[in-house]
């Protein structure tokens, strides 16, 4: 006779090789290809020749593509399931990685760049729309914290692992490789994945359009999007490319103890991705709000920011820990945000504060390039200590401005 009990390990073991790991291998890509420029970004100064400000323009388009394709991303969602939408966009990622190997100017890599971050732009919001369609909802948070982690591992990845890789062969043969990787994982969510459609009705396109202009024309919203610009924001634009030079050109180190310590940046971030979760789950039992957990994290963050503006000479390690370990913390304002609108307008308040996070990404990625670049004097493979300064400086000042935005009022 059969016994559901026990048919239940062998229903959630299916489902963990067939839903949970392609998405997770997706999530991985995404996580590698946003970071690998920081221990990359000497290759690419010697052998392109790109200034500060081309490299942090070229490297910043990832951010600018994800960002512009987040709002009609739900929609493809609803419309054609996460497993076709993922798949089709990681063939256009692993095309741009293509392009990015073979590119010789800034042009070609720029695109190259940009269609690598349109191509993974549906990773995380897909796998959330799979997870919740294929899993029980108790066992979401679970689920979504593993991938949070398996993004983590992508993260680290991109650091000690892939120079050790370029101590054997180039970044481009690398990005061949990434290239491979990306067809490859394209290819199980399409063979692997089963299909299953949400029954729930979807909206006529009209009144998506109309309820994502009533989000973006919220004062609520604009609240927020500030903070997600230059928190989160700034966490992806320095770990995913300035820290590696910070600390070759500040700290002095080479290129191994460069990446060591981005490796131990990832693994502090990651562990600050659950810790923060963890934290203020536990706090909300004792009638703590989200609210103020994040905005605790967030000025350990902008404190973190302000010390290494001050460039401190020892104790480097444990300065971008610390950088690391608080940065997540901008992770809660999408738990903070959410419940402040409509349970049915959820999908597209995230995928639009998303778009604020990933054009701060841009933004702070390309404007510190320039600024770098201005104080230095124009090209080169080392910059001067003052432009870091100055630039890490204005981003604190920034952070600042938006927390006091935030936190303007009292609810």
């Amino acid at each position: 006779m059969h016994n559901p009990v026990q048919a239940v390990p062998v229903i959630l073991m299916n489902r963990f090789f067939r839903v949970f790991l392609p998405f997770a291998a997706g999530y991985f890509l995404s996580y590698l290809f946003r970071n690998v420029n920081a221990v990359i970004a000497s290759e690419l100064e010697s052998d392109v020749g790109m200034s500060a400000d081309q490299l942090g323009l070229m490297t910043g388009l990832y951010f600018l593509a994800f960002a512009c394709f987040q709002l009609p991303l739900g929609v493809l969602l609803d419309r054609f399931g996460p497993r076709r939408v993922e798949a089709f966009l990681l063939l256009i990622a692993g095309a741009g990685s293509l392009i990015f190997a073979v590119g010789q100017q800034l042009a070609t890599l720029g695109v190259g760049r940009a269609l690598i971050g349109l191509g993974v732009s549906a990773c995380l919001m897909a796998s959330f729309k799979a997870f919740s369609l294929w899993f029980d909802p108790q066992r979401l948070p679970l689920v979504n914290g593993f991938l949070l982690a398996c993004g983590g591992l992508g993260a680290m990845s991109a650091t000690a692992p892939v120079e050790a890789i370029l101590g054997m062969t180039t970044w481009r043969v690398l990005f061949v490789g990434l290239a491979m990787a990306c067809v490859v994982a394209a290819a199980v969510l399409w063979c692997v994945v089963p299909e299953k459609t949400n029954m729930a009705r979807v909206e006529p396109l009209s009144q998506q359009v109309a309820a994502l202009n009533r989000i973006l024309r919220s004062s609520v919203f604009w609240r927020f999007a500030p903070a997600a610009m230059v928190f989160p924001g700034a966490t992806m634009a320095v770990q995913g490319l300035w820290a590696g030079p910070w600390l070759r050109d500040v700290a002095g180190l080479d290129r191994n103890e460069v990446a060591h310590h981005l490796l131990l940046l990832a693994l502090a971030t990651t562990v600050g991705f659950v810790a923060w979760g963890a934290l203020a789950e536990r706090m909300a039992r004792l009638g703590i709000g989200s609210m103020k957990v994040a905005g605790t994290g967030l000025v350990l963050f902008m404190l973190s920011v302000m010390v290494l503006a001050w460039q401190p000479t020892s104790n480097v390690l444990l300065f971008w820990l610390m950088f690391g370990l608080c940065g997540s913390s901008g992770t809660l304002l999408y738990a903070v945000i959410t419940p402040r609108f409509d349970a049915s307008l959820m999908g597209r308040v995230i995928t639009a504060f998303n778009l604020m996070v990933f054009l701060g990404a841009f933004s702070l990625q390309w404007g510190i390039g320039v600024a770098i670049g201005f104080w230095s004097g124009g090209s080169g493979t080392a910059y001067t200590a003052e432009g870091y300064r100055a630039c890490f400086s204005l981003v604190a000042a920034l952070q600042a401005t938006a927390l006091i935005w935030l936190l303007r009022s009292r609810e």
